[in-house]
C-alpha cells in the first residue's frame, strides 16, 4: 500500500468518527494522456478541499463539483471528462456526468463519486415504552440514536449512540438535521415537545392521541413557537397501520421516518444526463489536509 492510499484511509476512518461528510473519488478508466490512472483515490471534504490524487485541474474541477451533488442528494455518480472536440460527437449518456474539457493533455478520465454519509440521527425524547422499542429499531435500522431523557429513566435504554439528561436537544449532534420523535407519553411533554420543535430538525413527531396533539399545538402557540413549526408535527406520530403495541408503534414511526427520508432523496436527484463545460485546464489546484495533520496535501499539476 503506498503511503497516499494510507493517508486516504486515515482520513476516511477519522473523518467518519467524527461523523463528517466526505465523497471519495476513484479513477476507474483512462485514455491517452491522463495526469492519474485506474486506482487513483481522493477524498472530497464538504468544503471542497481534497486529499489524495486523481488527476490536475480540468479533473479535480469536475470531480469537486461533483462531490457537491453527491453530498447534497446522496446519489453517486460517475463522471467522465472529455476533450471538447471530442465530446460534441458524443452524445450525453444516462447514468453518467459529461464533463467538457479544455486541458492540453487531451486524454479521458472517468471517476466514480459515492458519498460517504453520517448515519442520520434519530432523537428520541421521553422513557417510555414505546420510546426504548423506537431506539432499538432505530440502532439495527442503522440509525445513530440519541436517548434524551430524565435520568430516571435511562436506565431503560439498554444501548443507544449517545445520551443526555433531560430535553435540551441543542447538545445533541446532528439534531437539526435529524429525526425527534417525543414519546414522553405524560412525563414533561410539553417541555420536551417545546424542546423538539426549537432544535430545527426537518421532522418532528409526538406519540399520543389527536386530542392530546391539538391540546399541545395550542400550549406550543402560546410559548412563542412559530406556526410554520407547529404545523409541520407529526401527530399522532407514525403512518396508520393500526398498530397497537409499543413495538408495533415504534414500526409505524420508523417506516414514517424512512418514507419521509427516502421522498427527501428522490425529489433532490439531477437529471440523468448532465453535460458541463469546464474552465481551461492549466490551473494549478492545491489540495490539503482535512484534519488534525492526519493527512499530507500536495499540489495537483495536469
Amino acid at each position: 500500500m503506498t503511503q497516499n492510499q494510507e493517508d486516504i484511509i486515515d482520513c476516511m476512518a477519522r473523518m467518519k468518527g467524527d461523523g463528517q461528510p466526505f465523497a471519495l473519488a476513484t479513477v476507474i478508466r483512462t485514455e491517452d494522456a491522463t495526469a492519474a490512472k485506474a486506482g487513483a483515490k481522493a477524498v472530497v471534504r464538504a468544503d471542497g478541499t481534497v486529499v489524495g490524487w486523481v488527476g490536475g485541474g480540468c479533473t479535480l474541477g469536475a470531480v469537486r463539483k461533483a462531490a457537491a451533488r453527491v453530498l447534497s442528494d446522496g446519489q453517486a455518480r460517475l463522471v467522465r471528462i472529455h476533450p471538447k472536440e471530442r465530446l460534441a460527437q458524443e452524445p450525453a449518456e444516462a447514468g453518467v456526468e459529461m464533463h467538457k474539457s479544455a486541458c492540453p493533455s487531451g486524454g479521458t478520465v472517468e471517476v466514480f463519486v459515492e458519498p460517504i454519509l453520517p448515519r442520520p440521527a434519530l432523537i428520541v425524547a421521553g422513557g417510555s415504552p414505546v420510546a426504548r422499542a423506537l431506539a432499538e429499531l432505530g440502532r439495527r435500522a442503522g440509525f445513530a440514536v440519541t436517548a434524551a431523557a430524565l435520568p430516571e429513566d435511562q436506565a431503560g435504554f439498554a444501548e443507544v449512540d449517545a445520551r443526555i439528561e433531560g430535553f435540551d436537544l441543542t447538545r445533541v449532534s446532528g439534531a437539526g438535521t435529524g429525526y425527534v420523535v417525543v414519546a414522553t407519553q405524560g412525563k414533561r411533554d410539553r417541555e420536551a415537545l417545546h424542546a423538539a420543535l426549537s432544535c430545527g430538525a426537518p421532522y418532528v413527531a409526538f406519540v399520543g392521541s389527536r386530542k392530546k396533539a391539538e391540546t399541545l399545538r395550542e400550549a406550543m402557540a402560546r410559548m412563542g413557537v412559530p406556526g410554520d413549526r407547529i404545523d409541520s408535527l407529526h401527530a399522532p406520530a407514525g403512518l396508520d397501520i393500526g398498530a397497537a403495541t409499543p413495538e408495533e408503534i415504534a414500526l409505524s414511526i420508523l417506516a414514517e421516518i424512512v418514507q419521509e427520508r427516502r421522498l427527501a432523496a428522490r425529489t433532490t436527484r439531477l437529471p440523468s444526463a448532465l453535460v458541463e463545460e469546464l474552465d481551461g485546464g492549466s490551473m494549478e489546484s492545491r489540495i490539503v489536509s482535512p484534519i488534525l495533520g492526519a493527512c499530507h496535501g500536495n499540489d495537483g499539476r495536469h
